[in-house]
């Protein structure tokens, strides 16, 4: 799905809108006044939005660019950003994945590896199922010699509330296949630390 194409459910955004209105007033706070009278609804949209992966297969979008090549060295597709929500605050987490597999007859287009890690963002999540989650979507869907993924990310439930560590990083790994091996998985790692 399009960034420009995304357009929000009129009813969920009503839906959505009706308990902000009331977290609003729980908080102490008047939704009629003037900064806040379209929080509500801007809220429902964002929350349609920030959470679209439950309505996308990420398994299609590998599919719609699967091409069979000969090509068996690994690649590697680093720095993808993202924005996830964290599924214990609903409190923003984010920061870069990095992807490598080996293939095995079949390759992906480039882009669509970026939006399989968009459809696990755009959930409410833990870092730790995201990372597994996008390893598996890779090594079911490409059937390669193996998947790595590596992800960095920092989590505003720790930074704003909880324990306020500022500059708190959080790094999860999986892999499969031929990641198994530590040459394998090393080489993956100087890569992305170029």
């Amino acid at each position: 799905m399009d960034l420009q194409a995304f357009e929000p459910d009129i009813t969920k955004t009503q839906q959505i809108a009706e308990l902000v209105r009331q977290q609003l007033q729980l908080i102490g706070e008047n939704p009629d006044r003037e900064g806040l009278k379209k929080t509500p609804e801007r809220v429902g949209k964002a929350m349609q939005f920030l959470t679209k992966g439950y309505a996308e297969d990420p398994k299609v979008i590998l599919r719609s660019a699967l091409f069979e090549e000969d090509y068996k060295q690994m690649v590697v597709v680093k720095d993808i950003d993202f924005y996830s929500l964290c599924e214990h605050h609903i409190l923003p987490f984010f920061g870069k994945v990095h992807i490598a597999y080996i293939p095995n007859g079949k390759v992906t287009g480039l882009s669509k590896i970026a939006r399989v890690v968009d459809v696990f963002a755009r959930r409410l999540q833990i870092q730790e199922r995201m990372t597994t989650q996008i390893k598996e979507c890779l090594q079911e869907t490409l059937e390669p010699l193996g998947v790595m993924v590596v992800v960095e990310a920092e989590h505003l439930c720790m930074q704003m509330r909880g324990v306020q560590k500022q500059h708190a990083m959080t790094v999860t790994s999986d892999f499969t296949g031929v990641f198994n091996q530590a040459k394998t998985r090393e080489e993956f790692m100087k890569l992305i630390r170029e």
